[in-house]
């Protein structure tokens, strides 16, 4: 059972960065630090106070840039791989008392898997929502992923069950959205 909640743990944790890469590093470094989250040998660092100085300075330039249309575009197109990379890192991190290659092989599946389908959902949005409004919407849809990147870690790691429900919605609250923004961009260029 430990190892479910943790591999729930560690999705709503991975998940999460495919909207913001260091807000969850951030959170679990905070949880790591207050004594609510173990992590995993090796990845004790991230729960140190050095790290957690460097999460925070990188998470307030990480929200504030993608307040920015456009920028927010070059964000998103950069960050996949770092995302996934962190999603991976992240889960692996949670797993504790765990057997390294069932660790890993968990990590790049559940962790990498769902910081992809959030960061490819977030790209789809955020350059639609370019097109469509002329990025206007932009710091719209960036306040809702900021908003989503701290409440998902915090629920991943105070109600795994609830966060990763939580994720399945927003996967799909997202998906709708994106629909959306296709249609009305074939409409816009069918003209």
């Amino acid at each position: 059972m430990e190892i479910f909640l943790n591999v729930l743990i560690g999705i709503g944790l991975a998940a999460t960065c495919g909207f913001r890469i260091f807000v969850p590093l951030l959170i679990t470094g905070i949880a790591g630090v207050s004594g609510y989250l173990n992590l995993s040998s090796g990845f004790e660092w991230i729960a140190s106070y050095p790290a957690l100085v460097v999460f925070m300075a990188a998470t307030v330039i990480e929200v504030i840039a993608y307040f920015f249309p456009f920028i927010d575009n070059l964000l998103n197109t950069i960050s996949t791989p770092i995302s996934v990379i962190a999603g991976v890192m992240l889960t692996a991190a949670v797993m504790t008392d765990i057997n390294p290659i069932l660790q890993w092989t968990l990590a790049i599946i559940a962790g990498g898997g769902a910081a992809s389908a959030t960061s490819l959902v977030s790209n789809g949005t955020h350059h639609a929502s370019t097109i469509v409004s002329g990025g206007i919407a932009n710091p719209f849809i960036s306040a809702v992923e900021s908003i989503i990147s701290v409440i998902l870690p915090v629920l991943a790691i105070a109600i795994p069950v609830l966060a990763f429900i939580l994720f399945i919605l927003l996967l799909f609250g997202f998906y709708k959205i994106l629909s959306k923004l296709k249609s009305k961009i074939a409409s816009v260029r069918s003209y």
